[in-house]
């Protein structure tokens, strides 16, 4: 008893914090009703199965033959069971009523949508019937005559066990003697079961418009033709078969009934398996093409529509690859916001620079956002300082601390992404602790972050010592946080109050932690904070979307706010083809993702969450899509209309990214709208493969390809973690303005031998939102253009580009330069641009030195057009040698100096306050940007010379290959590698001499 009390009161203890939770964000409703229809659900699921169980075995053993002789087998039974007799009787429906409640339970969802069901306004081609019939009524048939027809047939055999042991059925030789009542119930439970097997193959035919089949999902021409009538019949005959068990029921005889049951099953394997594949491989197979053409173009034109591409912008691009001086000059807009600033790389370089303490971090891909910056849009690299308790020194790591002082982050560091400094480190436009610059003042604290702590327990009366740390103001990091460190006091209301002992009760119980209870630090305005990552408050508060794997941070009308993305699913869009969002995405499931496999998908929700206070708000974004407006009249309270968000909010919203990865990956096969051409399968493209994931010397990204073989051919496509990332630019797209863009690229389909990396096609959108004022979205936003590149044009793809840079001898020798000693190079994010009338490739380079506390720092630019290549200190200097020494437009670096003699950075810089991570001042190594430095930036003269006889021996060597004069090319190269040969020994001899 005492343990059944226990678990009642943790089970108690978890349902009221997740209502003190929902109430606290205002989102109850969300709460009750889904406890409402789970509940509704698991007794209708429990009375639906334990009641007709029950009435079955208490039919048989009321209609028993009361003096029926038994064999001396089943008398012994008989006195087994007798005993407990009621007890078998209540407790097997009831057990089976548990297991069936709890599998009807989760299904709460799917009938909440069919009762508050939305019409699409659309039809499918083949029956006429509402999309909204596939997507919420037929899975709801359905699941309800697959669960009937479990709780009849466990039902019937449940009365074949008691008649059985009753005496009601009898085997004797070659004869089975049944009891007139007997028969009459296990002839109605039959007739009721095979009714029930008539209606659901009746529905059948309609499933297969949803059904993946070797060529398209949905039916093709031997579904239309054989199986869907085929289904029709079989329907009918086991109709018919189930009146022949009822009429077995009145006379008595059992071989009318036995005959219709042999029929119905050999009429399912001829009709329902021979007939179909007579059809397929005599009449269908030896001209697929003239046959399935018509449905092959039923599904393209329904996987358009579902997956919101139809409306895609499609023009041909005749790519041109020569580089004439100024021809950028009508792209200035574009070259001038090109990123050399890699998110993906610049993580260390942010946290060795502003992290400032141990316990702050940076995440490890640092996100990309636009800012207007002195009336001027500006493409920026923003990342939070957010609190990681895994940083505490041990004698810090206190639970005490870990639960009321280290509460939260601090502001972000904001670098712009199209400039670095001389020393290749990120111009900040927002940096420092706490945080100052261009973006203005902001609530800068961070109580919820992606890396919050499980809980904090924050608010005190006011007067009340602080005890929160708040942001590190001096030297000392010791235990309590003091030492002339500003601190805090939570003002938000931002979670459930734990002010009284029951409270702090349920929730010591919830966190199975007695200093919930038992502190003294608690007070009655105490808050617990919990579930503080912003997708998990979003997901536990919208549970019918699919969330964006990535929330991002922006400064919004003087406030950090997280927003994310959120997604309406289906996978029952009738001839819509279906794939799976852990392959079009990342490689993984994610646990926000309802279903993986989809065939329908809309951005209908954007959401944001308050960093201060954790406040969620769900915005209406397509107030069109059927599925969301379903939701709505499920919790109509828990959505607000595009109208109420402002200006400031709508110029950070984005075009999302998965829901990019998901179209860029539908319109590689669905750009072709032909059915004829689409069965050909000539002109499938795919992404390409990530090609810094093996240039890197430190990076290694697992390469997973997806092959498939159906009536295309066999198709081998990059799917998972290896395929290159769409990349947010500012730029102008050929035939569109300049915006704030999401693009990709697409090279041909990977079919067995056939691997060229030549462009075929650039996808572009237009991300931006903002700009038409408050709860206006922009006219252009979502617009999806794609360029197609004509097959007589050879554009090399990204792999190829990236190959023509390795392989060049001169960049192989200068990256040979930024590698000796201690240095490693990475290089970043290879940017594809349709300027110039071509496509312009650039890709940062960074130098990170081995030492402990180095970072990355930006020292050189590659940039290629066609088949040519430059390679520069300045993204400026490397497109006016590309293009004839004008290019014609400026880059965002132009003012940065060449020859800064820095390219690996060390320690921290002045000023960040670190005194728990850094070591050495920056050191590194530069010629033209390369060189070598001390601690302090001076060099010997013997390193000083070496590297400026190297930096003559390279351009000599330029102009040697330029001239076509291979001795003077081979005279360059030998001075060369005698002048790196004596780089190198000087800056041992400086390295010993130190």
């Amino acid at each position: 008893m005492l343990a059944a009390l226990v678990i009642a009161f943790f089970v108690f203890a978890s349902l009221y914090t997740d209502y003190a939770w929902f109430a606290q964000l205002g989102f109850q409703q969300v709460l009750t009703t889904r406890w409402l229809a789970g509940s509704a659900m698991f007794a209708a699921g429990f009375l639906g199965m334990a009641v007709p169980v029950y009435v079955s075995i208490l039919l048989a053993f009321r209609l028993r033959p009361v003096y029926a002789k038994l064999g001396s087998q089943l008398d012994r039974y008989q006195q087994v069971i007798e005993p407990l007799r009621r007890v078998v009787m209540i407790g097997i429906p009831v057990v089976l009523g548990i297991f069936a409640g709890l599998a009807t339970a989760p299904r709460w969802s799917m009938v909440l949508e069919y009762f508050n069901r939305t019409p699409f306004g659309k039809t499918d081609p083949q029956f006429g019937l509402d999309i909204g019939f596939y997507v919420f009524e037929l899975p709801f048939w359905r699941s309800v005559v697959a669960y009937a027809s479990a709780v009849v047939l466990i039902a019937g055999l449940a009365a074949l066990a008691a008649c059985y042991l009753y005496g009601a059925m009898r085997f004797g030789g070659r004869e089975v003697r049944i009891s007139r009542a007997a028969r009459v119930q296990l002839s109605v439970t039959a007739a009721v079961y095979i009714a029930l097997q008539a209606v659901s193959l009746w529905l059948d035919q309609y499933a297969a418009l949803t059904k993946s089949n070797s060529l398209i999902t949905g039916a093709q021409y031997t579904e239309v033709n054989a199986t869907i009538p085929g289904r029709e019949i079989m329907a009918g005959i086991a109709a018919i078969v189930a009146i022949l068990f009822i009429v077995t029921a009145v006379i008595g005889r059992w071989r009318i009934s036995v005959v219709g049951t042999g029929l119905l099953l050999v009429s399912a394997i001829v009709i329902g398996g021979i007939y179909p594949w007579i059809v397929q491989r005599l009449q269908v197979a030896p001209s697929e093409r003239s046959y399935e053409s018509a449905y092959i173009q039923r599904n393209i034109d329904a996987t358009r529509d579902a997956y919101d591409v139809a409306g895609v912008k499609e023009s041909d691009y005749d790519a041109t690859t020569e580089t004439a001086s100024g021809a950028l000059a009508q792209d200035a807009q574009t070259t001038t916001n090109i990123r050399l600033i890699d998110p993906k790389i610049v993580s260390d370089t942010f946290s060795q620079l502003q992290q400032s303490r141990q316990y702050y971090q940076f995440p490890n891909e640092l996100d990309v956002d636009r800012y207007d910056i002195k009336g001027q849009t500006e493409d920026t690299v923003i990342a939070v300082r957010d609190i990681d308790l895994d940083g505490l020194s041990s004698a810090a790591n206190t639970q005490y601390n870990r639960t009321f002082v280290y509460t939260h982050g601090f502001g972000v560091a904001a670098a712009y992404g199209n400039q670095r400094a001389s020393d290749g480190k990120p111009v900040f436009l927002e940096s420092g602790i706490p945080s100052s610059g261009a973006l203005g003042d902001y609530q800068q604290r961070v109580y919820f972050g992606e890396t919050s702590p499980p809980y904090s327990i924050v608010g005190a009366p006011k007067g009340t010592k602080n005890v929160e740390l708040d942001y590190p103001s001096g030297s000392d990091d010791s235990n309590d946080a003091n030492g002339g460190n500003a601190t805090t006091t939570y003002q938000g209301d931002g979670g459930p109050s734990i002010g009284n002992f029951f409270n702090r009760l349920v929730y010591a119980a919830k966190f199975q932690s007695e200093q919930i209870l038992l502190s003294n630090a608690v007070n009655p305005d105490s808050q617990i904070l919990y579930d503080r990552d912003p997708i998990t408050r979003v997901q536990k508060v919208a549970p019918y979307l699919t969330l964006d794997s990535d929330a991002y941070p922006a400064i919004v009308d003087h406030r950090l706010q997280w927003i994310v993305d959120g997604y309406t699913t289906s996978d029952a869009y009738p001839y819509s083809q279906s794939q799976s969002l852990a392959d079009s995405i990342n490689g993984t499931e994610s646990s926000t993702f309802r279903t993986d496999q989809v065939n329908y998908i809309r951005n209908s929700v954007k959401a944001t969450v308050d960093a201060y206070t954790g406040k969620v708000t769900l915005y209406t974004w397509d107030t069109k899509d059927p599925v969301l407006k379903t939701w709505q009249k499920i919790f109509p309270t828990a959505t607000e209309p595009v109208s109420q968000m402002s200006a400031e909010l709508l110029d950070h919203v984005r075009y999302p990214t998965d829901l990019f990865k998901v179209q860029r990956s539908i319109l590689g096969t669905y750009h072709v709208t032909n059915a004829n051409s689409f069965y050909s399968g000539d002109d499938a493209w795919t992404t390409p493969s990530d090609p810094t994931a093996t240039s890197n010397d430190s990076e290694s990204t697992a390469v997973t390809n997806t092959t498939t073989t159906n009536a295309l051919g066999t198709q081998t496509t990059a799917t998972r973690a290896d395929q290159q990332d769409p990349y947010y630019l500012t730029m102008k797209v050929p035939g569109q303005g300049t915006a704030y863009t999401l693009y990709t690229t697409y090279i041909p389909q990977q079919t067995g031998s056939n691997a060229r990396n030549v462009l075929t096609g650039y996808l572009a959108v237009d991300s931006d939102a903002g700009g038409a004022g408050k709860g206006k979205r922009a006219s252009g936003y979502g617009k999806l253009t794609l360029l197609t590149i004509p097959k007589t044009d050879n554009i090399p793809g990204p792999l190829q580009v990236q190959n023509l840079f390795n392989s060049d001898t001169t960049v192989s020798q200068e990256l040979n330069i930024l590698k000796r000693g201690n240095s490693t190079v990475k290089q970043g994010n290879l940017l594809t641009l349709p300027v110039g009338g071509g496509f312009l490739y650039v890709q940062p380079v960074y130098v990170q030195s081995t030492s402990s506390g180095s970072y990355p720092l930006l020292q050189k630019v590659l940039v290629a057009f066609g088949d040519k290549i430059a390679f520069e200190d300045t993204l400026d200097e490397a497109l006016n040698q590309l293009f004839g020494g004008d290019s014609g437009a400026s880059a965002g670096d132009s003012g940065a100096a060449s020859g800064s003699g820095s390219s690996a950075g060390t320690g921290s810089d002045a000023g960040t306050g670190s005194s728990d991570g850094s070591g050495a001042a920056g050191s590194g190594s530069g010629s033209s940007g390369a060189g070598t430095g001390t601690g302090s930036g001076t060099q010997s003269p013997a390193l000083r010379q070496a590297l400026a006889d190297a930096s003559a021996a390279l351009q000599d060597r330029q102009q040697a290959y330029a001239d076509n004069d291979l001795v003077a090319a081979a005279e360059a190269d030998k001075r060369l590698q005698e002048a790196i040969s004596a780089a190198v020994e000087a800056e041992n001899d400086t390295s010993s001499g130190n």
